[in-house]
């Protein structure tokens, strides 16, 4: 980094006085070094200047056995980074929880579980978890460091999924999810935010943070999960953690994909949770955009508002989801599938 860039960075983040820093300026660009300046004007010793670089201005956190290499990614909890596991000589993710949350102790609670949880899976599809452990005040998970994008980076880029692609992705995380239901795990956060692109080819699941045992309940005025992605059940509070709660989540992320953007939206997150429960799938975006009727089919089946009316099963969903993909050239689009389920004539 650039000694004008690390300068602005102390400055951004309280460790030098916007008057001290006019001051150093000038003297930079007359090419004196500018940690022989925090040295002699500053009075900052050799073992701070080097932890402040070494941190970028504390950004990072400093954990035993590990070198931050870059901020993959920070969410409401915690932030993600990519580290050397100078130990082992491999390359990893470090998931560390925010100071304020870890003096949380649900909060806590649910990021040791989850770490620990991580670590009992394995799954091809599911970012492998390497324990969660504890430096100092610093609670932190090890992961898999997964090369790539998250779909909800790839849509926020302006990119609009094939059908085609949509559906293998959408196939690729219900096996993943049928794999935590053989566990007795629900997920309760499917959204393309939680699913990466990695660049060797693969789909995978990314964060289990909401994940609970099947039939666990939550409060009866709690929503667990994303607003925008909550099933009518969710968004009422109080439900008990259902697989079909996951397919309607992963209903909505496959119309994310194929629309680009939610049938739900509001700036007003209490609007979003009304419109979950009240308010019928909105059908016109997917007309006049090449999507097949098998499609507007596995979406209106996913995001059914009663949860009885949707699928019952992952299996169900692969199945039907499957067909589609290895007959997808032979079938007839020009036919809606019946009520009951994807039945597909074959051109003659």
């Amino acid at each position: 980094m650039q000694d004008t860039d690390f300068l602005a960075l102390l400055v951004h983040r309280g460790h030098v006085e916007r008057a001290d820093a006019q001051a150093l300026l000038g003297r930079l660009r007359d090419g004196e070094a500018l940690d022989d300046l925090l040295f002699d004007e500053l009075g900052w010793d050799d073992e701070k200047i080097e932890r402040m670089r070494r941190t970028r201005a504390g950004e990072w956190p400093e954990i035993p056995g590990y070198r931050i290499r870059e901020t993959l990614g920070t969410g409401g909890t915690a932030t993600v980074y990519l580290a050397r596991d100078l130990k082992r000589n491999r390359q990893v993710a470090l998931k560390v929880l925010s100071r304020e949350a870890a003096s949380h102790e649900p909060t806590r609670k649910a990021f040791i579980a989850e770490g620990r949880l991580l670590e009992k899976l394995s799954h091809p599809g599911l970012v492998r978890g390497f324990g969660v452990a504890r430096a100092g005040p610093t609670f932190f998970s090890r992961l898999e460091a997964i090369q790539g994008s998250t779909l909800l980076e790839l849509l926020d880029g302006g990119r609009v999924f094939a059908e085609g692609e949509a559906l293998e992705i959408v196939l690729r995380v219900a096996e993943v999810l049928r794999y935590l239901e053989e566990k007795g795990v629900v997920h309760r956060d499917v959204k393309p935010g939680n699913v990466m692109l990695a660049k060797d080819g693969r789909v995978v699941l990314i964060d289990l943070g909401f994940a609970a045992t099947r039939g666990e309940e939550t409060g009866a005025e709690s929503a667990v999960g994303t607003v925008a992605y909550l099933s009518p059940e969710q968004a009422r509070g109080g439900a008990e953690a259902d697989i079909r709660s996951d397919i309607y989540s992963l209903g909505l992320s496959l119309f994310h994909l194929v629309v680009g953007k939610l049938p739900f939206e509001s700036s007003d997150d209490r609007e979003v949770l009304r419109m979950q429960v009240m308010d019928s799938l909105r059908s016109p975006e997917l007309k006049g955009r090449g999507i097949s009727p098998h499609l507007h089919y596995f979406i209106e089946k996913m995001v059914a508002k009663d949860a009885a009316d949707r699928y019952q099963h992952w299996s169900e969903l692969i199945a039907d989801v499957r067909g589609q993909l290895e007959g997808r050239d032979e079938l007839d689009f020009s036919t809606p599938p019946p009520r009951g389920g994807v039945r597909p004539r074959r051109r003659r």
